[in-house]
């Protein structure tokens, strides 16, 4: 088993081959389906772009150094040294920067920058899912121009069914992803190597001056096509999310030795098609197959779809759950679908959200066509979004010199911020949706972090410090009765309200008395033999705090179970677990008083306080999230204006 932290020995040999093959499946799965709908989207008859030679170079040439420059050079080289531990993404990057440490506007600038960009990428696993299965399945309108009409009902049906099936796991389905996609991969380079065979002239295209005259011929026009062009990077987030799973190695090993080369062969075979018979632009991924094979690669494709649809459903389901433990979303039902893989989760609350958000998508624009407009905001925004996060690890955390940043950062940034700029055109036309779900993510996630941060001080205000509480205790001397306690507390500093309300009114203690916290650190995994920090305090009291990674689930039962390699053996019978249960009253106008939290919580509007009062009346209780048995559970309430 591989270190925790990622840096154990890379694999190689069968390990390296059957991780790469793994990664297939699941890393390149969203940008793999893109050439079933990019090329056709550049010449849509809506973008008014004549399917002539010069175009087809040109295009082309744009489509093979956006995969080299935006996927191959920047994920697979550049990002994929930022690792958090050997855990990418979006979220992973930003805890590198230590997001709470917040110590200028800048810098909270920065933070919420990369907090809108994580966000963004819901909107992702929105859209993949529906332009991905519609893609698939219109090949049927190629074979049968008559079953049209049942294309739309017919990928409602799948993605559907994708949903549904998710709280089963994904072991089962994950099995088949890497060979659907082997398959899928290898079809697709041959059909599109066959293609270049009977028109070689298309490699033409591999020079990028086609690019650069493409521009220049067309102006205005060369500059908006970019907001198809970015439809054949889709999924490159996910380059950078999953390298934990499979590690920098077999995700490059599986990237230049066979995706970007069939992807390659794919999109310069369909310009093949185009340059002999510019008519077949109405479809050009599915005009390449023989009409004898039409019917089977409509059925790969689609699995090919939903197998990049299910990639980005889990990728929603592990991005919750950083966000979670990064403190940036209320408690929710986190599933593990695998005894033996801990990455594989359910969060059902996520799911059924994204399936109402998806069929409502496809319902809306019924067509891939269609549906493209709304791609490509929310991948370029979370692709400038990494590199100037990664600008700020590279000067923050490696100490590059500015020099070194800005000749790395700063031409990247003029590619992205262009291919942003072209796609903001599409906003009128559906670019607004994942701006949208961002902005609604993003208030959820901002709201949630800084309702909690208010509601902290609040409590910490009510506490006393711990030395200070138990020789209060020792010198009260109150009754004690047998059996432990264990009272639940984010502050470990301080004796928890819940503690001082039942010594108040019950005015007894338990023999043991343990003050438990739960932390959530800035990296993906704490090892066991860190999870847990024990202290005894003396009067029975010991301060216990339990340490978990943000790709972890805290589990009071395992902790327990740690506990008895400090000599403190807990039976369940005898544990009482005490919580607290704030009621939180939201009020308009100054606060009353002039203390740090009252003004810290002036600043947050009304709308937001009543939203991060839905929130958390809404929020998964502490004691199934936690893993509590609810009969040994007893909780104590307060009423809390803020």
């Amino acid at each position: 088993m591989s270190h925790p932290d990622g840096h154990g020995a890379p694999p190689t040999g069968k390990r390296l081959a059957a991780l790469s093959f793994a990664a297939l499946g699941v890393v390149y799965g969203d940008i793999g389906t893109s050439p079933l709908y990019a090329l056709k989207e550049c010449f849509a008859p809506h973008r008014g772009m004549d399917v002539t030679a010069e175009n087809i170079y040109g295009i082309l040439s744009l489509i093979f150094w956006a995969l080299t420059v935006l996927i191959a050079f920047k994920y697979l080289i550049l990002l994929a040294r930022a690792d958090n531990r050997g855990q990418g993404g979006i979220l992973a990057l930003l805890a590198l920067l230590k997001p709470n440490e917040i110590t200028s506007r800048g810098r909270w600038l920065m933070i919420s920058g990369g907090l809108f960009g994580a966000a963004l990428l819901y909107g992702d696993g929105i859209i993949t899912p529906a332009i991905s299965v519609l893609s698939a399945v219109e090949g049927l309108t190629v074979a049968a121009p008559t079953l049209e009409p049942l294309v739309l009902w017919l990928s409602l049906g799948i993605i559907v069914g994708l949903f549904l099936v998710q709280r089963r796991g994904t072991a089962g389905v994950g099995a088949i992803f890497g060979p659907v996609t082997l398959v899928w991969f290898t079809c697709i380079a041959l059909l599109g190597l066959a293609a270049i065979l009977r028109e070689p002239g298309v490699l033409r295209a591999l020079n990028p001056w086609y690019g650069v005259e493409f521009f220049l011929r067309h102006g205005m026009a060369g500059f908006t096509i970019l907001a198809a062009v970015v439809l054949v990077v889709t999924g490159g987030e996910a380059l950078y999310t999953d390298m934990g799973h499979f590690g920098k190695r077999p995700i490059r090993l599986a990237w230049f030795g066979l995706v970007m080369p069939a992807l390659v062969l794919n999109y310069f075979g369909q310009g093949a098609l185009l340059l002999a018979d510019p008519t077949m632009a109405n479809n050009p991924f599915y005009n390449l197959v023989p009409s004898w094979a039409l019917y089977p690669m409509i059925g790969l494709a689609t699995m090919a779809a939903i197998t990049a649809s299910q990639a980005l459903i889990s990728g929603s389901f592990s991005l919750t759950q950083q966000a979670l433990q990064l403190g940036y979303t209320p408690r929710v039902t986190i599933v593990h679908t695998s005894s033996r893989e801990r990455g594989q989760i359910y969060i059902p609350e996520v799911n059924w959200a994204l399936m109402v958000a998806c069929v409502g998508l496809v319902l809306t624009f019924q067509n891939s066509s269609n549906l493209a407009n709304t791609y490509g905001v929310a991948i370029m925004g979370t692709m400038v979004t990494t590199t100037i996060l990664f600008a700020a690890v590279a000067r923050e955390r490696w100490h590059w010199p500015v020099w070194k940043v800005a000749a790395v950062v700063v031409p990247l940034l003029l590619v992205e911020v262009t291919f942003f700029a072209a796609n903001l055109t599409k906003i009128p036309h559906g670019g607004w949706f994942p701006i949208l779900v961002a902005a609604l993510v993003f208030a959820v996630m901002s709201t949630w972090k800084r309702g909690r941060r208010i509601l902290m001080a609040k409590l910490r205000e009510g506490a006393l410090p711990l030395e200070m509480f138990v020789g209060d205790v020792a010198n009260r001397k109150p009754a004690r009765v047998p059996g432990t306690a264990v009272f639940m507390t984010s502050d470990p500093t301080g004796a928890p309200p819940v503690l001082l309300h039942h010594l108040k009114h019950n005015k007894v203690l338990h023999e043991r008395v343990i003050l438990m916290s739960v932390q959530a650190e800035e990296v993906p995994q704490v090892f066991e033999e860190d999870r847990l920090e024990v202290r005894e305090l003396g009067q029975g009291f010991w301060s216990v705090i339990a340490s978990y990674g943000f790709m972890q689930t805290p589990s009071m039962p395992e902790v327990l179970e740690r506990l008895k390699d400090q000599g403190m053996t807990l039976t369940m019978m005898d544990t009482s677990f005490y919580l607290g249960r704030e009621t939180l009253l939201a009020v308009h106008g100054r606060p009353k008083t002039g203390s740090a939290t009252d003004l810290l919580s002036r600043r947050m509007p009304y709308w937001r306080k009543k939203l991060f009062v839905v929130m958390t009346n809404n929020a998964r209780s502490a004691t199934a999230y936690f893993g509590l048995p609810p009969n040994r559970v007893v909780e104590l309430g307060a009423q809390i204006q803020f």
